[in-house]
């Protein structure tokens, strides 16, 4: 598997390219739960594709890598030698394309082919997964989100993995965390995802908002922005499950792309404070160390122009973070249409 610090790029490989579509590259006509449930039964499709099948679940769309990743951190491929790992996971994965258990997708351009492919879940594997208790709320439609939403959550994924793998104050995730209006009563999520940071006393959730530059970005970003201001003007403890207000964070595509989100920002809200609004990109995070990921915008008294300060955090303080895989999962969300056996 290439590591972070093998990677050299200058631009996202989850950044929107121009006249960007999202190509279907999966198994095509139709395959039944009993062809799967024959080939689980002859051991074609076991228990190492369920533990990928999980993660695919859990992020929405994702790439190999990111599911290498994931399973490496949670100890699920222990038994694996360390340079067979990738190439074992994009061999499960491309079992459970052909059985069509799962679909997959690249992104063409005017300037080529991604190098890589995005994940995502199929109807087949909801019975996989409903089966062992495990919930999922995909559907049909959620494979029809176009490439620039797809991106988002490959960027967001990759943050997430960097704060499990990188920070020491990690605690765990939740990909698809809910946040409510009570002005506009509507429920929305972060693109980017949620992780909780804990140190000693100290509690913290940070949300990810991951923006791209797709078409007609500006006026849908002035939209979500009212939506988080809404919730921040408006909290109460216990909203959306938190004790106190999580963090919000902004991922840019670059330096540039943040500051024109931070002219937004401005223009609509008056709500979220330049102080607490954080801002980052996803490159920034394939560096060894997170605690200089995080800008913050800060006013120059003099000039009254604004300027893009980094904001060293404590909190992300490198160090390898103690995955417990005995620890019990008390937070169950139980199926009401299910028999627990």
């Amino acid at each position: 598997m290439v590591s972070d610090k093998e990677v050299k790029t200058v631009v996202s490989p989850f950044a929107v390219r121009e006249n960007e579509v999202k190509v279907f590259d999966g198994k095509e006509g139709f395959a039944s739960i009993n062809q799967v449930v024959f080939k689980m039964d002859m051991g074609y499709i076991n228990e190492y594709h369920i533990k990928a099948l999980e993660v695919v679940n859990e992020f929405g769309f994702v790439t190999s890598r990111q599911v290498t990743q994931v399973l490496d951190l949670r100890g699920k491929l222990n038994d694996i030698e360390e340079d067979k790992k990738q190439n074992k996971v994009a061999k499960w994965l491309e079992d459970l394309t052909k059985s069509k258990v799962i679909a997959r997708y690249y992104f063409q351009s005017e300037s080529g082919k991604s190098s890589y492919r995005a994940y995502a879940m199929d109807k087949i594997a909801t019975y996989i997964l409903k089966q062992r208790n495990i919930p999922t709320s995909w559907q049909p439609t959620d494979n029809t989100k176009p490439a620039y939403a797809v991106k988002r959550k490959l960027a967001g994924n990759q943050i997430i993995i960097a704060y499990m793998q990188k920070v020491a104050a990690y605690e765990s995730t939740n990909p698809n965390v809910l946040l409510f209006s009570k002005k506009y009563n509507v429920k929305f999520k972060p693109t980017g995802g949620m992780v909780t940071l804990k140190n000693g006393s100290e509690d913290v959730n940070f949300v990810f908002e991951v923006v791209r530059r797709n078409e007609d970005w500006q006026n849908m970003f002035a939209e979500k922005v009212q939506l988080y201001s809404d919730f921040y003007e408006n909290f109460a403890r216990n909203d959306a499950g938190f004790y106190d207000k999580p963090q919000l964070v902004f991922v840019g595509e670059d330096i540039q792309h943040i500051a024109e989100m931070f002219r937004i920002i401005k223009k609509v809200s008056t709500v979220l404070k330049d102080d607490e609004m954080y801002f980052t990109t996803e490159l920034k995070h394939l560096e060894p160390n997170l605690e200089n990921t995080i800008s913050v915008f800060e006013l120059d008294e003099e000039s009254k122009k604004y300027k893009v300060v980094t904001k060293k955090l404590d909190i992300l303080k490198p160090g390898e973070t103690e995955t417990n895989n005995d620890k019990l999962n008390v937070d169950m969300k139980f199926n009401s249409n299910m028999i627990i056996e």
